[in-house]
């Protein structure tokens, strides 16, 4: 069974941040790559939410001794992790 890699939603704001970060938690442990690729091209709408799950995201493939890939990441979003000085773990 191959496990199909998630896509941001459009809307990652602390309203859907758990339900995502639950979602993303399941997707990493799945998985037997050892790297998780996440496609990030269809976040519209974000707070720094989105950047706590997927700071959340990189722990749990750490753990799993696995990396992550954040994949089409917006100028906005770049910017955000970038004030926040989480740009260098996510990229």
């Amino acid at each position: 069974m191959s496990v199909v890699p998630p896509s941001l939603p459009a809307v990652l704001t602390l309203r859907e941040a758990a339900a995502c970060a639950v979602q993303l938690r399941e997707f990493v442990r799945a998985g037997s790559a050892s790297q998780v690729v996440l496609d990030a091209a269809a976040l519209l709408r974000f707070d720094s939410s989105a950047l706590a799950v997927l700071l959340d995201c990189r722990r749990e493939a750490m753990a799993a001794g696995k990396t992550l890939v954040v994949a089409g990441m917006a100028p906005r979003l770049k910017a955000l992790a970038t004030l926040y000085g989480v740009a260098e773990l996510l990229a």
